[in-house]
Order: C-alpha cells, then sequence, then structure tokens
C-alpha cells in the first residue's frame, strides 16, 4: 500500500479537530509534519480530502468516504498491536454517548459488569440529550450512542435495547393528586415543567399527547431532570418524566403519578451507530453484554 498508518491517523484527527495545528498537538507531531502527511494522502489518493470554511477544515466527498474506512484501519492496526502484545483480545476504548436516564440509570451497572469482564475495554462516557447523541454519532464524536425513543435519519443505525415508560407527575399537594383519573382536559389546562426541545423524553411525551391535546401551558423547559423534579415538589406544575426517574420519590410520597387512561407511555432505549460504520468488536461487545444484563434483571423479576 502507497499510504501509511501515519498518514491515515492525522488525516482521522484532522476530520474530528477540523484543524491541522490541534490534530498535530493531540499526535505530538509539529503542524509541519501533520500538514505534510496530509498532503502526501490527498496527492496518492489523487482526491482533495479537506476544504477549508474560514478557519476550520470541513470533509469533502471523498474525505467523507474514507472516514469510516481509515478509522476501521486504525482500529484493526491497535487491535493487531495490542494481540502480540498478549493483551485481551475485547480491549481499547470506545466513546459511548447516552441520554440522560440509561446514563443514570443503567449504564452504571453495565459499565460495572463490562469492568469484571472485560478489563480491557475503556468506555469514554458524554451524557446529553438524545438529538445531541444523534449528531454525536452521525458526526463521528463517537461509536455508540443510547438514546430514548426514534431517530430517522438513514445514516444512523437503531437497535431496540429495552423499554421503558413515562408518567405524568404532580406534587401531593397539588388538586390533580387526589384524582383518581386525570382527563386531557384537565392536563390542557394545567401548568407544566418539561425537558428542552430535543430531549428524547420530550418528544416521546409530544408524541403521545398528539392529536390528543392540542395545547400546553409550558412555563419552564430545563435540561436537568432533578430541576424539574424539585420544582413539581414545590410547586403547582405537572410535568412528564421516566419513571425510572421520578420512582423513589413517589415511593417516598413527595410525587404523585398521575393515571390518565388515554395516554400509551411506553417507549424504547435503543442503541444507535453510523450506518456506515464497519463492524467493531468492542462495540459489539457492549451491546451483547448490555442486552445480556437487561435479561438478567427480567430472570430476577
Amino acid at each position: 500500500m502507497r499510504y501509511s498508518l501515519k498518514q491515515l491517523a492525522v488525516f482521522e484527527e484532522v476530520a474530528n479537530t477540523r484543524s491541522v495545528s490541534k490534530a498535530a498537538e493531540n499526535l505530538a507531531l509539529t503542524q509541519s509534519a501533520a500538514s505534510m502527511a496530509l498532503s502526501q494522502l490527498e496527492k496518492l489518493l489523487g482526491r482533495p480530502l479537506f476544504e477549508r470554511q474560514g478557519k476550520q477544515m470541513a470533509l469533502t466527498y471523498w474525505g467523507a468516504w474514507l472516514r469510516p474506512r481509515a478509522k476501521q484501519l486504525l482500529f484493526d492496526a491497535q487491535q493487531i498491536e495490542l494481540g502480540f502484545y498478549d493483551q485481551h483480545i475485547v480491549s481499547g476504548e470506545i466513546h459511548v454517548a447516552a441520554s440522560q436516564t440509561a446514563a443514570e440509570h443503567l449504564l452504571p451497572d453495565l459499565i460495572s459488569m463490562i469492568d469484571k469482564d472485560f478489563p480491557e475495554l475503556r468506555i469514554q462516557l458524554s451524557v446529553s440529550n438524545a438529538q445531541k447523541v444523534i449528531d454525536r454519532v452521525r458526526n463521528y464524536e463517537c461509536e455508540l450512542g443510547i438514546i430514548e425513543g426514534r431517530c430517522d435519519d438513514s445514516r444512523v443505525e437503531q437497535e431496540v435495547w429495552c423499554h421503558d415508560h413515562l408518567v405524568i407527575i404532580a406534587s401531593k399537594y397539588h388538586p390533580y393528586a387526589k384524582l383518581e383519573t386525570v382527563s386531557l382536559a384537565q392536563l390542557e389546562q394545567a401548568k407544566w415543567v418539561l425537558r428542552e426541545q430535543g430531549a428524547g423524553t420530550r418528544k416521546s411525551f409530544e408524541s403521545a399527547i398528539h392529536g390528543v391535546i392540542d395545547d400546553l401551558d409550558v412555563w419552564r423547559e430545563y435540561e436537568q431532570i432533578p430541576v424539574l423534579r424539585t420544582l413539581v415538589m414545590n410547586g403547582p406544575y405537572l410535568s412528564c418524566l421516566p419513571y425510572l426517574d421520578v420512582v423513589k420519590h413517589i415511593e417516598r410520597g413527595e410525587l404523585v403519578a398521575l393515571k390518565v387512561p388515554e395516554l400509551n407511555m411506553r417507549r424504547t432505549l435503543s442503541f444507535i451507530w453510523r450506518a456506515d460504520s464497519i463492524e467493531n468488536p468492542l462495540r459489539e461487545c457492549i451491546r451483547r453484554e448490555a442486552i445480556r444484563m437487561m435479561k438478567d434483571r427480567k430472570m430476577e423479576m
């Protein structure tokens, strides 16, 4: 092969940072060495891989085509090196992005399982709302995402991991708290505090009320679930949150889950990854162990 792994590593880091100088710094190279490696790669392949957009480097069509293939070659090279140093077959670092509910209630147990059985697999975790997770997967910033609800982007593959459900909550002092059931009309008259636009919880809730509730009185929107819980406990508001995020507060009597028979509040938690990515054993290991964890939990229940 005429191109080198060093050239591909520079290409990948420039694509990641959108800057030759930052790529050089991250790879412990001089800027001139990084620029030369990238220039040589473009000359050997006969295509421009980047174009300048202001002070940043943007992938061309050919660069976007090359990126997942370059990432796979670099990953395979790392696995070969680790294998010949007698390290575990499943080893290396993978970046996982997850939405809040999965990150808080499911991933700690999953990471503990993986640390026990695959000590050389290191998981770098970032937490944000579902839309930002999708963006990170789509932009090659992580190899695996975990979101609530659906992703309709054709560039992203999706696989259901497990199910959960949302609940509408109120303070124990709220007038609706003593009602056996709450009507759609009563929900429309209430004051609401909700997750921000782009959050999986918000999308699932809006999907559930679509066509049955025309307008909600939304007073506040926040990313932080604890903020929403506290506002509901201390004020005249309703909110809609994942059951896992409020079950302890319901059991302690601090919050009340309202019964609204007309609404289907079930949803999915899913893995997502780029559709053009080649098989990654670290990603497959996490998915396999995550599915096994949920099967064990169902057996215990």
